[in-house]
């Protein structure tokens, strides 16, 4: 199973925070974008070719960056915006490229939700960013992985995979996080089962329907024994990314986390 190193976001560099989870036994990563965890601008290139020989040294490797949405918007109506968006995804694959990742999560991007611009406008604006980055893609041999994330445009998985199907690329699949699916109320059982091939990760954490969450397993609504039969069914349990987040003993939530799934009847070998 992959770990994601987000609860070390404020606490550890991204390699810290592998090197203390390699010591715990687990070996592949998913790392979020984010100053100063990781973030390729703070990166020089003496501190990437140090971060590359610590992975190697720990026997560890960075499946997927997850350059996310937050400070981004590939659907920005300000085509200034876009290409400064564009600009870091393409710094996030020259990391991918020197890190051998092979996977970049992004979001579709967001739009005001008073007075929004139109639906076709802005899937103008995504077609255009991601005709760019694409063939960056491409190069880099990497896959951007569209995520359904509730404050996104395109939120639902029928949604993701309209805009997958539209450019029919091998770079351009989904990764499908069953906590954001659960708290806008779709069931990630159904969806995830619905996706087919084009869901190639997919994240794995607990959450309320109140209050979003990427909470402990078994704290919230999801139901882990069966979705990780759909896991099973589909990209299988080795492509899922262990996503709970907690700031306060992450290794132990690592543990514990792994465990609850185990008793859930998922088959994992961290």
């Amino acid at each position: 199973m992959i770990i994601s190193t987000f609860s070390y976001l404020w606490s550890h560099s991204a390699i810290d925070a592998i090197t203390e989870l390699s010591r715990a036994g687990y070996r592949e990563f998913e790392v979020p974008i984010s100053s100063p965890h990781c973030w390729p601008a703070e990166m020089p290139p003496s501190v990437r070719s140090e971060a590359k020989r610590r992975l190697q040294d720990c026997g560890a490797s960075v499946r997927s960056l997850n350059p996310g949405g937050y400070d981004l918007n590939l659907a920005s109506p300000a085509a200034n915006m876009r290409r400064k968006s564009i600009d870091h995804i393409k710094d996030v694959m020259d990391l991918a490229f020197e890190w051998g990742s092979t996977e970049l999560v992004i979001s579709p991007g967001t739009r005001r939700p008073m007075i929004s611009p139109s639906l076709s406008k802005t899937l103008d604006w995504l077609t255009d960013s991601l005709e760019v980055l694409l063939p960056r893609a491409e190069q880099a041999g990497v896959r951007l992985l569209l995520e359904n994330t509730p404050y996104c445009f395109r939120p639902t998985l029928d949604e993701m995979l309209g805009l997958v199907k539209q450019f029919n690329s091998e770079k351009l699949k989904i990764v499908y996080d069953v906590a954001n699916a659960a708290y806008i109320n779709e069931d990630p059982v159904t969806a995830l089962l619905a996706g087919g091939s084009e869901v190639v990760l997919v994240h794995v954490s607990d959450t309320g329907l109140e209050e979003w969450g990427h909470d402990p397993i078994g704290t919230g609504v999801i139901d882990f024994e069966a979705l990780g039969k759909a896991v099973d069914a589909t990209c299988k349990t080795e492509n899922a990314v262990l996503e709970i987040i907690r700031e306060k003993g992450p290794l132990t939530e690592m543990h514990a986390g792994i465990s609850e799934l185990k008793k859930r009847g998922w088959r994992i070998n961290p």
